[in-house]
Protein backbone atom coordinates (compact mmCIF):
# COMPACT_ATOMS: atom_id res chain seq x y z
CA UNK A 1 0.00 0.00 0.00
CA UNK A 2 1.31 3.36 -1.13
CA UNK A 3 1.17 6.35 1.48
CA UNK A 4 0.60 9.66 0.80
CA UNK A 5 2.43 12.23 2.28
CA UNK A 6 -0.26 13.36 4.54
CA UNK A 7 -0.01 9.61 5.56
CA UNK A 8 3.29 9.94 6.46
CA UNK A 9 3.08 13.16 8.14
CA UNK A 10 -0.27 11.57 10.34
CA UNK A 11 1.95 8.47 11.10
CA UNK A 12 5.21 10.50 12.18
CA UNK A 13 2.78 12.46 15.06
CA UNK A 14 2.57 9.20 16.67
CA UNK A 15 5.31 8.78 19.36
CA UNK A 16 5.90 4.81 18.60
CA UNK A 17 5.66 5.26 14.48
CA UNK A 18 8.44 8.71 15.13
CA UNK A 19 10.49 6.69 17.39
CA UNK A 20 10.96 4.02 14.55
CA UNK A 21 11.68 6.11 12.28
CA UNK A 22 14.37 7.76 14.28
CA UNK A 23 15.95 4.67 15.30
CA UNK A 24 16.09 3.14 11.44
CA UNK A 25 17.11 6.55 10.05
CA UNK A 26 20.15 6.33 12.89
CA UNK A 27 21.38 3.04 11.68
CA UNK A 28 21.17 4.17 8.10
CA UNK A 29 25.01 5.27 7.85
CA UNK A 30 25.98 1.67 9.37
CA UNK A 31 25.60 1.09 5.21
CA UNK A 32 28.55 3.09 4.67
CA UNK A 33 31.54 1.48 6.72
CA UNK A 34 32.38 -2.45 5.56
CA UNK A 35 31.40 -4.66 4.78
CA UNK A 36 28.71 -3.09 2.69
CA UNK A 37 31.38 0.09 1.85
CA UNK A 38 29.16 2.03 0.12
CA UNK A 39 31.46 5.06 1.07
CA UNK A 40 29.33 7.56 -1.31
CA UNK A 41 26.12 6.75 0.87
CA UNK A 42 27.67 8.64 4.07
CA UNK A 43 27.56 12.06 1.91
CA UNK A 44 23.78 11.24 2.15
CA UNK A 45 23.12 8.84 5.59
CA UNK A 46 21.90 11.56 7.94
CA UNK A 47 19.56 13.51 5.49
CA UNK A 48 16.62 11.10 6.45
CA UNK A 49 17.57 11.60 10.64
CA UNK A 50 17.69 15.34 9.58
CA UNK A 51 14.74 15.80 8.48
CA UNK A 52 12.88 14.24 11.16
CA UNK A 53 15.10 16.46 13.97
CA UNK A 54 14.13 19.45 12.18
CA UNK A 55 10.43 18.52 12.02
CA UNK A 56 9.90 17.91 15.17
CA UNK A 57 6.86 19.33 16.82
CA UNK A 58 8.75 20.34 20.02
CA UNK A 59 12.33 21.00 21.39
CA UNK A 60 11.97 18.10 23.72
CA UNK A 61 10.70 15.80 20.51
CA UNK A 62 13.68 16.72 18.72
CA UNK A 63 15.85 15.72 21.47
CA UNK A 64 14.50 12.15 21.38
CA UNK A 65 14.75 12.09 17.85
CA UNK A 66 18.50 12.46 18.36
CA UNK A 67 18.40 9.39 21.07
CA UNK A 68 16.46 7.17 19.79
CA UNK A 69 18.70 8.22 16.23
CA UNK A 70 21.89 7.54 18.09
CA UNK A 71 20.77 4.37 19.92
CA UNK A 72 20.51 2.74 16.13
CA UNK A 73 23.48 3.78 14.92
CA UNK A 74 25.09 2.35 17.64
CA UNK A 75 23.95 -0.74 17.99
CA UNK A 76 24.24 -0.64 13.99
CA UNK A 77 27.80 -0.38 13.79
CA UNK A 78 28.01 -2.61 16.40
CA UNK A 79 25.63 -5.10 15.88
CA UNK A 80 28.00 -7.54 15.25
CA UNK A 81 28.93 -7.66 19.57
CA UNK A 82 25.13 -8.93 20.41
CA UNK A 83 26.22 -12.54 20.02
CA UNK A 84 28.96 -12.38 22.54
CA UNK A 85 27.16 -9.24 24.75
CA UNK A 86 23.27 -9.90 24.10
CA UNK A 87 21.04 -7.47 25.92
CA UNK A 88 24.29 -5.57 27.67
CA UNK A 89 24.86 -4.39 23.76
CA UNK A 90 21.21 -2.78 23.87
CA UNK A 91 21.72 -1.15 27.45
CA UNK A 92 25.25 -0.10 25.57
CA UNK A 93 23.91 1.48 22.48
CA UNK A 94 20.89 3.59 24.30
CA UNK A 95 23.42 4.94 26.69
CA UNK A 96 25.32 5.96 24.30
CA UNK A 97 22.57 7.08 21.80
CA UNK A 98 21.61 9.87 24.23
CA UNK A 99 25.11 11.68 23.61
CA UNK A 100 22.99 12.41 20.34
CA UNK A 101 19.92 14.18 22.03
CA UNK A 102 21.87 17.76 22.07
CA UNK A 103 22.11 16.97 18.36
CA UNK A 104 18.77 16.76 17.60
CA UNK A 105 17.71 19.56 19.68
CA UNK A 106 20.11 21.56 17.62
CA UNK A 107 18.88 20.24 14.46
CA UNK A 108 15.70 21.78 14.82
CA UNK A 109 16.69 25.10 16.30
CA UNK A 110 18.75 25.72 13.46
CA UNK A 111 16.36 24.38 10.60
CA UNK A 112 12.98 23.79 12.03
CA UNK A 113 10.18 25.87 9.19
CA UNK A 114 11.83 27.91 6.57
CA UNK A 115 15.33 28.68 8.04
CA UNK A 116 17.07 31.95 7.00
CA UNK A 117 20.46 31.84 5.18
CA UNK A 118 22.05 32.94 8.77
CA UNK A 119 20.67 29.62 10.38
CA UNK A 120 21.41 27.58 7.31
CA UNK A 121 25.49 28.96 7.30
CA UNK A 122 25.33 28.65 11.20
CA UNK A 123 23.78 24.97 10.93
CA UNK A 124 26.53 24.11 8.79
CA UNK A 125 28.98 24.94 11.14
CA UNK A 126 27.13 24.34 14.46
CA UNK A 127 25.81 21.05 13.64
CA UNK A 128 28.92 18.95 12.35
CA UNK A 129 30.96 20.64 15.62
CA UNK A 130 28.21 19.21 17.88
CA UNK A 131 28.75 15.75 15.66
CA UNK A 132 32.67 15.58 16.60
CA UNK A 133 31.29 16.24 20.74
CA UNK A 134 29.78 13.52 20.34
CA UNK A 135 32.38 11.34 18.70
CA UNK A 136 34.80 13.20 20.91
CA UNK A 137 32.78 11.76 24.30
CA UNK A 138 32.07 8.29 22.96
CA UNK A 139 36.01 7.81 21.62
CA UNK A 140 37.22 7.36 25.54
CA UNK A 141 38.38 3.94 26.03
CA UNK A 142 35.92 3.38 28.67
CA UNK A 143 32.72 3.96 26.88
CA UNK A 144 34.20 1.41 23.70
CA UNK A 145 36.93 3.94 21.99
CA UNK A 146 36.26 5.26 18.36
CA UNK A 147 34.68 2.50 16.36
CA UNK A 148 32.64 4.07 14.19
CA UNK A 149 33.56 7.16 13.31
CA UNK A 150 31.29 8.71 10.67
CA UNK A 151 34.72 10.04 9.02
CA UNK A 152 36.32 6.46 8.65
CA UNK A 153 33.57 5.70 6.03
CA UNK A 154 35.92 7.29 3.74
CA UNK A 155 39.06 4.95 4.42
CA UNK A 156 39.49 4.00 0.51
CA UNK A 157 38.86 6.95 -0.56
CA UNK A 158 42.17 8.74 -2.06
CA UNK A 159 40.69 12.61 -2.13
CA UNK A 160 39.57 11.55 1.48
CA UNK A 161 42.49 10.21 2.56
CA UNK A 162 44.43 13.22 1.91
CA UNK A 163 42.40 15.36 3.91
CA UNK A 164 42.68 12.76 6.62
CA UNK A 165 46.43 14.08 6.56
CA UNK A 166 45.58 17.47 7.44
CA UNK A 167 42.57 16.84 9.99
CA UNK A 168 42.48 13.52 10.87
CA UNK A 169 39.33 11.52 10.79
CA UNK A 170 37.95 14.31 12.94
CA UNK A 171 38.22 16.72 9.24
CA UNK A 172 36.24 14.13 7.59
CA UNK A 173 33.31 13.75 10.27
CA UNK A 174 33.25 17.72 10.30
CA UNK A 175 32.95 17.93 6.41
CA UNK A 176 30.35 14.73 5.95
CA UNK A 177 28.07 16.10 8.27
CA UNK A 178 28.16 19.70 6.82
CA UNK A 179 27.35 17.92 3.27
CA UNK A 180 24.07 16.08 4.80
CA UNK A 181 23.56 18.91 6.44
CA UNK A 182 23.26 21.43 2.65
CA UNK A 183 21.48 18.30 1.45
CA UNK A 184 18.70 18.20 3.67
CA UNK A 185 18.24 21.89 3.27
CA UNK A 186 18.09 21.54 -0.55
CA UNK A 187 15.67 18.63 -0.06
CA UNK A 188 13.19 20.07 2.07
CA UNK A 189 13.32 23.90 2.06
CA UNK A 190 12.39 24.97 -1.53
CA UNK A 191 12.93 28.75 -0.32
CA UNK A 192 16.17 28.41 1.40
CA UNK A 193 17.78 26.49 -2.13
CA UNK A 194 20.12 28.93 -2.57
CA UNK A 195 22.22 29.25 0.70
CA UNK A 196 22.39 25.56 1.21
CA UNK A 197 23.71 25.41 -2.40
CA UNK A 198 26.05 28.15 -1.67
CA UNK A 199 26.83 25.81 1.69
CA UNK A 200 27.90 23.24 -0.49
CA UNK A 201 29.70 25.05 -3.28
CA UNK A 202 32.08 26.47 -0.10
CA UNK A 203 32.07 23.10 1.34
CA UNK A 204 33.94 21.82 -1.80
CA UNK A 205 35.79 24.79 -2.44
CA UNK A 206 37.54 24.46 1.09
CA UNK A 207 38.03 20.51 0.88
CA UNK A 208 39.60 21.41 -2.90
CA UNK A 209 41.86 23.89 -1.80
CA UNK A 210 43.00 22.09 1.52
CA UNK A 211 43.76 18.52 -1.15
CA UNK A 212 45.74 20.89 -2.98
CA UNK A 213 48.27 22.44 -0.85
CA UNK A 214 48.31 19.21 1.90
CA UNK A 215 51.88 17.85 1.64
CA UNK A 216 51.96 14.15 -0.14
CA UNK A 217 54.43 12.11 1.79
CA UNK A 218 58.45 12.11 0.64
CA UNK A 219 58.55 8.18 -0.41
CA UNK A 220 62.39 7.24 0.39
CA UNK A 221 62.57 3.37 0.70
CA UNK A 222 61.08 -0.08 0.93
CA UNK A 223 61.12 -2.93 3.43
CA UNK A 224 59.67 -6.21 2.95
CA UNK A 225 56.87 -7.21 5.47
CA UNK A 226 55.70 -10.36 6.26
CA UNK A 227 52.45 -11.59 7.53
CA UNK A 228 51.64 -15.00 9.10
CA UNK A 229 47.84 -15.44 9.81
CA UNK A 230 47.40 -19.36 11.12
CA UNK A 231 43.45 -18.76 10.58
CA UNK A 232 40.60 -20.43 12.67
CA UNK A 233 41.97 -22.81 14.96
CA UNK A 234 39.47 -24.36 18.01
CA UNK A 235 39.28 -27.22 20.54
CA UNK A 236 41.54 -28.26 23.03
CA UNK A 237 45.07 -27.22 23.20
CA UNK A 238 44.20 -24.98 20.68
CA UNK A 239 47.21 -22.60 21.64
CA UNK A 240 49.62 -25.23 20.85
CA UNK A 241 48.35 -26.43 17.77
CA UNK A 242 48.15 -22.50 16.52
CA UNK A 243 52.14 -22.13 17.40
CA UNK A 244 52.93 -25.14 14.97
CA UNK A 245 50.94 -23.72 12.43
CA UNK A 246 52.71 -20.07 13.44
CA UNK A 247 55.66 -22.11 12.89
CA UNK A 248 54.69 -23.92 9.44
CA UNK A 249 53.91 -20.64 7.89
CA UNK A 250 56.59 -18.84 9.00
CA UNK A 251 59.19 -21.26 8.00
CA UNK A 252 58.34 -20.83 4.05
CA UNK A 253 59.59 -17.15 4.13
CA UNK A 254 62.53 -18.45 4.45
CA UNK A 255 64.82 -17.07 1.15
CA UNK A 256 62.45 -14.37 0.62
CA UNK A 257 64.73 -11.44 1.89
CA UNK A 258 62.15 -10.07 4.42
CA UNK A 259 63.17 -7.73 6.65
CA UNK A 260 60.65 -8.32 9.87
CA UNK A 261 57.62 -11.28 10.30
CA UNK A 262 54.49 -9.77 12.15
CA UNK A 263 52.58 -12.71 13.90
CA UNK A 264 49.28 -11.42 15.05
CA UNK A 265 47.77 -10.95 18.90
CA UNK A 266 47.58 -13.36 21.22
CA UNK A 267 49.83 -15.79 18.81
CA UNK A 268 51.84 -16.93 21.68
CA UNK A 269 49.54 -18.27 24.47
CA UNK A 270 52.59 -18.65 27.06
CA UNK A 271 54.84 -16.24 28.83
CA UNK A 272 58.26 -16.56 26.90
CA UNK A 273 60.28 -16.26 29.83
CA UNK A 274 58.25 -19.32 31.86
CA UNK A 275 59.01 -21.13 28.52
CA UNK A 276 62.39 -20.52 26.49
CA UNK A 277 61.45 -23.98 24.60
CA UNK A 278 58.95 -21.43 23.10
CA UNK A 279 61.33 -18.30 22.60
CA UNK A 280 63.88 -20.88 21.49
CA UNK A 281 61.73 -21.93 18.45
CA UNK A 282 60.78 -18.64 18.12
CA UNK A 283 64.70 -17.50 17.48
CA UNK A 284 65.63 -20.24 15.60
CA UNK A 285 62.49 -19.63 12.95
CA UNK A 286 64.39 -16.30 13.29
CA UNK A 287 67.63 -17.28 12.40
CA UNK A 288 66.04 -19.39 9.27
CA UNK A 289 64.39 -16.97 7.45
CA UNK A 290 67.11 -13.66 8.68
CA UNK A 291 64.59 -11.67 9.90
CA UNK A 292 63.47 -10.32 13.17
CA UNK A 293 59.71 -11.90 14.36
CA UNK A 294 57.18 -9.40 16.01
CA UNK A 295 54.96 -12.18 18.53
CA UNK A 296 52.13 -11.18 20.62
CA UNK A 297 52.38 -12.75 23.81
CA UNK A 298 48.43 -13.31 25.77
CA UNK A 299 49.47 -14.42 29.02
CA UNK A 300 50.12 -14.21 32.87
CA UNK A 301 53.73 -12.51 33.44
CA UNK A 302 56.27 -14.32 35.76
CA UNK A 303 57.77 -11.35 36.73
CA UNK A 304 54.24 -9.47 37.99
CA UNK A 305 51.04 -10.34 38.54
CA UNK A 306 48.12 -10.03 36.23
CA UNK A 307 47.31 -11.16 32.41
CA UNK A 308 49.02 -8.89 29.94
CA UNK A 309 48.76 -8.68 25.88
CA UNK A 310 52.34 -7.43 24.60
CA UNK A 311 54.29 -7.29 21.95
CA UNK A 312 57.52 -8.79 21.95
CA UNK A 313 60.44 -8.46 19.20
CA UNK A 314 62.51 -11.74 19.04
CA UNK A 315 65.57 -12.16 17.13
CA UNK A 316 68.24 -14.55 16.19
CA UNK A 317 69.52 -14.83 19.83
CA UNK A 318 65.95 -14.58 21.13
CA UNK A 319 63.80 -12.06 22.60
CA UNK A 320 65.71 -8.71 22.16
CA UNK A 321 63.97 -6.84 24.93
CA UNK A 322 61.86 -4.72 23.23
CA UNK A 323 58.71 -5.39 24.67
CA UNK A 324 55.27 -3.44 24.56
CA UNK A 325 51.99 -4.32 26.66
CA UNK A 326 48.84 -3.14 25.43
CA UNK A 327 47.46 0.13 27.06
CA UNK A 328 44.01 0.72 26.12
CA UNK A 329 42.14 -2.51 26.81
CA UNK A 330 38.52 -3.61 25.05
CA UNK A 331 35.37 -2.93 27.56
CA UNK A 332 33.86 -6.13 28.32
CA UNK A 333 36.31 -7.76 26.36
CA UNK A 334 39.31 -7.41 28.07
CA UNK A 335 38.12 -6.27 31.27
CA UNK A 336 34.73 -5.21 32.98
CA UNK A 337 34.31 -1.68 33.90
CA UNK A 338 32.79 -0.64 37.71
CA UNK A 339 33.06 -5.17 37.84
CA UNK A 340 31.63 -4.62 41.60
CA UNK A 341 28.76 -2.95 39.77
CA UNK A 342 28.44 -5.06 36.03
CA UNK A 343 30.19 -7.64 36.81
CA UNK A 344 26.72 -9.50 35.91
CA UNK A 345 27.84 -8.86 32.19
CA UNK A 346 29.47 -11.93 32.35
CA UNK A 347 26.66 -14.49 32.92
CA UNK A 348 24.86 -13.37 30.17
CA UNK A 349 27.60 -12.91 27.48
CA UNK A 350 31.42 -13.73 26.71
CA UNK A 351 32.55 -10.75 29.29
CA UNK A 352 36.14 -11.07 30.40
CA UNK A 353 36.67 -13.28 33.23
CA UNK A 354 39.58 -11.57 34.59
CA UNK A 355 40.87 -8.05 33.45
CA UNK A 356 43.37 -8.07 31.99
CA UNK A 357 46.33 -5.47 33.03
CA UNK A 358 47.24 -2.10 31.25
CA UNK A 359 50.94 -1.21 30.24
CA UNK A 360 52.21 1.93 31.11
CA UNK A 361 53.67 3.65 27.76
CA UNK A 362 54.10 3.32 24.06
CA UNK A 363 57.26 2.08 22.73
CA UNK A 364 58.96 2.12 19.33
CA UNK A 365 61.11 -0.72 18.77
CA UNK A 366 64.25 -1.25 17.08
CA UNK A 367 64.54 -4.33 14.38
CA UNK A 368 67.44 -5.44 12.86
CA UNK A 369 68.67 -3.20 9.82
CA UNK A 370 67.95 0.14 11.82
CA UNK A 371 63.67 0.03 10.94
CA UNK A 372 62.24 1.68 13.60
CA UNK A 373 58.70 0.21 14.32
CA UNK A 374 55.52 1.08 16.57
CA UNK A 375 53.60 -1.77 17.78
CA UNK A 376 49.79 -1.15 18.37
CA UNK A 377 47.24 -3.89 19.70
CA UNK A 378 43.83 -4.82 18.64
CA UNK A 379 41.53 -1.82 18.67
CA UNK A 380 44.29 0.74 19.78
CA UNK A 381 44.27 0.76 15.90
CA UNK A 382 41.15 2.93 16.26
CA UNK A 383 42.45 5.69 18.28
CA UNK A 384 43.99 7.87 15.99
CA UNK A 385 46.01 9.82 18.78
CA UNK A 386 48.34 6.68 19.40
CA UNK A 387 49.70 6.42 15.91
CA UNK A 388 50.28 10.17 16.02
CA UNK A 389 52.49 9.68 19.13
CA UNK A 390 54.33 6.47 17.79
CA UNK A 391 54.64 8.73 14.38
CA UNK A 392 56.03 11.83 16.11
CA UNK A 393 58.35 9.39 18.41
CA UNK A 394 59.98 8.43 15.48
CA UNK A 395 58.28 4.98 14.19
CA UNK A 396 58.84 4.17 10.43
CA UNK A 397 56.53 1.75 10.49
CA UNK A 398 52.87 1.30 12.33
CA UNK A 399 52.00 -2.26 13.26
CA UNK A 400 48.28 -3.50 14.58
CA UNK A 401 48.55 -6.99 16.01
CA UNK A 402 45.18 -8.14 16.10
CA UNK A 403 42.29 -11.03 16.64
CA UNK A 404 38.97 -10.58 15.80
CA UNK A 405 38.54 -14.50 15.43
CA UNK A 406 35.03 -13.60 17.88
CA UNK A 407 33.67 -11.82 15.27
CA UNK A 408 34.45 -14.11 12.36
CA UNK A 409 31.24 -14.10 10.51
CA UNK A 410 30.25 -10.54 10.78
CA UNK A 411 31.63 -7.09 9.83
CA UNK A 412 33.72 -6.61 12.46
CA UNK A 413 36.76 -7.78 10.62
CA UNK A 414 36.34 -5.53 7.79
CA UNK A 415 35.57 -2.82 9.53
CA UNK A 416 39.15 -2.84 12.27
CA UNK A 417 41.16 -3.68 8.73
CA UNK A 418 39.99 -0.73 7.16
CA UNK A 419 40.80 1.64 10.17
CA UNK A 420 44.99 1.35 9.62
CA UNK A 421 44.35 3.17 5.83
CA UNK A 422 43.37 6.21 8.13
CA UNK A 423 45.90 5.88 10.49
CA UNK A 424 48.96 5.56 7.77
CA UNK A 425 47.23 8.54 5.76
CA UNK A 426 47.03 10.59 9.04
CA UNK A 427 50.33 10.43 9.85
CA UNK A 428 52.36 9.57 6.65
CA UNK A 429 53.41 6.64 7.80
CA UNK A 430 53.06 2.89 6.25
CA UNK A 431 50.95 0.23 8.55
CA UNK A 432 50.47 -3.38 8.76
CA UNK A 433 47.27 -5.02 10.35
CA UNK A 434 48.29 -8.46 11.31
CA UNK A 435 45.81 -10.82 12.50
CA UNK A 436 45.24 -14.08 13.50
CA UNK A 437 42.10 -15.36 11.56
CA UNK A 438 41.54 -12.51 8.89
CA UNK A 439 41.10 -9.55 7.79
CA UNK A 440 45.00 -9.05 7.39
CA UNK A 441 46.34 -5.86 5.18
CA UNK A 442 49.09 -3.65 4.38
CA UNK A 443 48.58 0.20 3.07
CA UNK A 444 51.13 2.91 2.56
CA UNK A 445 51.82 6.18 3.70
CA UNK A 446 49.27 7.80 1.79
CA UNK A 447 46.83 5.35 3.11
CA UNK A 448 46.71 3.44 -0.44
CA UNK A 449 46.53 -0.75 0.19
CA UNK A 450 49.68 -2.68 -0.68
CA UNK A 451 48.79 -6.02 -1.92
CA UNK A 452 45.98 -8.01 -1.39
CA UNK A 453 43.96 -8.58 1.93
CA UNK A 454 44.04 -12.00 3.61
CA UNK A 455 40.53 -12.56 4.45
CA UNK A 456 38.99 -14.81 6.99
CA UNK A 457 39.06 -18.02 4.96
CA UNK A 458 42.44 -17.31 4.72
CA UNK A 459 45.49 -19.41 6.28
CA UNK A 460 48.61 -18.01 4.66
CA UNK A 461 52.09 -16.25 5.02
CA UNK A 462 52.25 -13.12 2.95
CA UNK A 463 54.95 -10.21 1.89
CA UNK A 464 54.40 -7.42 0.99
CA UNK A 465 56.97 -4.85 -0.42
CA UNK A 466 56.29 -1.74 1.73
CA UNK A 467 57.27 1.72 0.83
CA UNK A 468 58.73 4.23 4.09
CA UNK A 469 58.08 8.01 3.61
CA UNK A 470 59.37 10.81 5.61
CA UNK A 471 57.89 14.11 6.83
CA UNK A 472 55.44 15.38 8.89
CA UNK A 473 51.77 15.70 7.93
CA UNK A 474 49.71 18.40 9.12
CA UNK A 475 48.00 15.94 11.54
CA UNK A 476 51.10 14.38 12.68
CA UNK A 477 52.06 18.48 13.75
CA UNK A 478 48.75 20.05 15.06
CA UNK A 479 47.03 16.95 15.98
CA UNK A 480 42.66 16.87 16.26
CA UNK A 481 42.55 20.76 15.60
CA UNK A 482 39.39 19.78 14.00
CA UNK A 483 37.34 19.17 17.54
CA UNK A 484 39.47 22.09 18.94
CA UNK A 485 38.01 24.30 16.32
CA UNK A 486 34.51 22.39 16.65
CA UNK A 487 34.83 23.39 20.33
CA UNK A 488 35.34 27.29 19.59
CA UNK A 489 32.50 27.18 17.29
CA UNK A 490 29.87 25.62 20.20
CA UNK A 491 31.40 27.93 22.99
CA UNK A 492 30.94 31.06 20.44
CA UNK A 493 27.13 29.70 20.25
CA UNK A 494 26.80 29.48 23.90
CA UNK A 495 27.89 33.08 24.26
CA UNK A 496 25.40 34.40 21.81
CA UNK A 497 22.67 32.36 23.36
CA UNK A 498 23.23 33.89 26.91
CA UNK A 499 23.70 37.44 24.84
CA UNK A 500 20.69 36.74 22.81
CA UNK A 501 18.51 35.55 26.27
CA UNK A 502 19.90 38.43 28.62
CA UNK A 503 18.45 40.80 25.73
CA UNK A 504 15.23 39.40 25.85
CA UNK A 505 15.59 39.62 29.99
CA UNK A 506 16.62 43.21 29.88
CA UNK A 507 13.78 44.17 27.34
CA UNK A 508 10.96 42.65 30.16
CA UNK A 509 7.18 41.59 28.76
CA UNK A 510 5.56 43.35 26.47
CA UNK A 511 2.95 46.02 27.85
CA UNK A 512 -0.69 45.33 28.24
CA UNK A 513 -3.02 46.80 25.37
CA UNK A 514 -6.35 47.59 27.18
CA UNK A 515 -9.55 46.42 25.48
CA UNK A 516 -10.57 48.50 22.38
CA UNK A 517 -13.50 50.25 22.81
CA UNK A 518 -15.99 49.94 19.48
CA UNK A 519 -19.00 52.06 18.53
CA UNK A 520 -21.12 49.27 20.33
CA UNK A 521 -20.17 48.56 23.68
CA UNK A 522 -17.47 49.17 26.22
CA UNK A 523 -15.34 46.94 28.54
CA UNK A 524 -17.42 47.07 31.07
CA UNK A 525 -20.85 46.75 29.08
CA UNK A 526 -19.76 44.77 26.56
CA UNK A 527 -22.92 45.29 23.99
CA UNK A 528 -24.07 48.50 25.10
Amino acid sequence: MKLSAADWRRRLGSPWWRGGAAFLAGALPMLSFPAPSLWWFAYVALVPWILLARSAPTARRAAYDGWLGGFGFILAVHHWLLPSLHVFTLVIAALLGALWAPWGWLTRRFLAGVPSAGQIAAALFVLPSAWLMVELVRSWEGLGGPWGLLGSSQWDVEPALRLASVGGVWLLSFLLVAVNVAVAVLVAVRQSRVPAVAGLVATAAATSAAWGWSPRPDVDGRVRIAVVQPGVIDGALSPEKRFAREETLTRQLAGQDVDLVVWGESSVGFDLADRPDLADRIAALSREVDADILVNVDARRSDRPGIYKSSVLVGPEGPTGDRYDKMRLVPFGEYVPARALLGWATSVGKAAGEDRMRGSEQVVMNVGGGLRIGPMVCFESAFPDMSRHLARGGAELLLAQSATSTFQQSWAPEQHASLAALRAAETGRPMVHATLTGVSAVYGPSGERVGSWLGTDASAAAVYDVPLAHGVTPYARFGQWPVYAALLILAALGVTEVARSSRLRRAGPSPLVPPARTAHGSPARPGR
